[in-house]
């Protein structure tokens, strides 16, 4: 049995770089960017007006004058229309180019217009004020976003500034996603009394769901031969699997010799956590393979530990734990690293963890009460109230 340390690192040294694919924008937000984008001209492009109001020349009112005429209005969208008159204002728009001849806007409500004159009324009028300048944000040629980027709505608008339409993004691989066990039955079922619905693999798909990755699912009965047919099948057409339920020491658990069957070599099996223990991880030259417990707990906690970093890691984007402080003492005295699960709160900006370890692997339904799972070194027993401890979140 391997600590957890050692099957991040194991898992990490078999990560593949994900090909790049087109992606409409419309359709680009929540996956990873695999372009580096520039900005095609200065952002913004012109002074930009901030605030509507007057365009004045800020020496004019710096010499006692705070009656300005009106010439005209700038609008936005408009080309610029010149004010040579230092004596005069133009009254300007909200993201209207800045008037050439003017430094300085004054917002509407700062003067009092009245028969074409507007009298400043502001006591101090700093020079420049309320305008966005040319490249202030970034200048032409500037990066703007780099590859590895999860793209949110904000570089969703950064992308749609440079004029791309479509967007390089890291592909995922085909992915099946396999639960097992002949006491599963379809969701639509009406179970038996010894039976119970699937729920795992649906779980599953949602997490990748939420990473804008589809996959496609497949149940496997108990029998090794059957198992060893629709397996092979799979691998024909998908290059991650990832399986839950029959990796224990159960006489029925027939994934682990199966995989090594069809070529899969193991990397490891059984890792020093709770829960989760029973963790499979392997490759071959074609495939990835995640085989987790089948306890509903254990597989969710297994996916957001490890196979949605890894998942993000093959498309360069650093997955590291966020930290949350323990809300209470909590003592765990079994020599395995444990994952609590939790609810955060942030108070007063700091993220705190309050546990709440339900009924053991089997209790999904306590997975609707919590926000993630804390993680707790195997090294020590006692934890304190207030230390910062890594926090694998599974909800966005």
């Amino acid at each position: 049995m391997i600590s957890v340390n050692e099957a991040v690192q194991i898992i990490q040294a078999h990560q593949p770089v994900f090909k790049k694919e087109k992606k409409n924008l419309a359709d680009a937000e929540g996956r990873v960017l695999a372009e580096e984008v520039l900005a095609d001209r200065d952002l913004p492009p012109f002074h930009r007006v901030a605030m509507d109001g007057i365009a004045i020349r800020h020496e004019s009112l710096r010499k006692g004058n705070r009656n300005f005429p009106i010439a005209s209005t700038q609008v936005a969208g408009k080309p610029p229309a010149s004010l040579d008159n230092p004596l005069l204002a133009m009254e300007v728009m909200t993201g209207a180019v800045l008037p050439p001849g003017t430094d300085t806007v004054v917002r509407y409500e700062d003067v009092l217009i009245d028969r074409g004159v507007a009298t400043v009324h502001q006591a101090e009028v700093e020079p420049g004020q309320h305008i966005h300048h040319q490249g202030q944000d970034a200048r032409e040629g500037q990066r703007l976003l780099s590859p590895g980027i999860m793209l949110s709505a904000a570089e969703i608008a950064v992308l749609a500034s440079v004029g791309l339409h479509e967007v390089d993004v890291f592909g995922y691989p085909r992915t099946a996603i396999i639960s097992t066990g002949d006491e599963l039955v379809a969701i639509e079922a009406q179970p038996l009394p010894w039976q119970i619905r699937r729920s795992n693999s649906y779980a599953l798909q949602a997490a990748l769901k939420q990473l804008r990755h589809e996959a496609t699912l497949f149940h496997l009965p108990d029998h090794e031969t059957a198992m060893e047919d629709r397996l092979k099948n799979i691998f024909e057409s998908y290059e991650l699997v990832l399986l839950s339920g029959g990796v224990s020491k159960g006489k029925f658990d027939y994934v682990p010799q199966v995989l090594k069957k069809l070529g899969i070599e193991k990397r490891f099996h059984q890792v020093s956590q709770r829960p989760g223990k029973p963790f499979w991880f392997g490759t071959s030259p074609r495939h990835t393979v995640f085989a987790l417990p089948g306890n509903p707990v254990s597989t969710y906690l297994c996916f957001f530990r490890y196979v949605k970093p890894w998942l993000l890691r093959c498309a360069g984007v650093d997955a590291k734990p966020t930290q949350a402080r323990l809300a209470t003492d909590f003592t765990f005295a079994a020599p395995l690293t444990y994952f609590l699960q939790v609810r955060v709160q942030n108070e007063n900006g700091v993220l705190m963890a309050y546990p709440d370890a339900g009924g053991g692997s089997g209790d999904f339904a306590n997975l609707k009460n919590v926000d993630g799972f804390l993680e707790l070194s195997a090294e020590r027993t006692d934890f304190k109230k207030g230390e910062p401890l890594p926090y694998w979140p599974f909800r966005t």
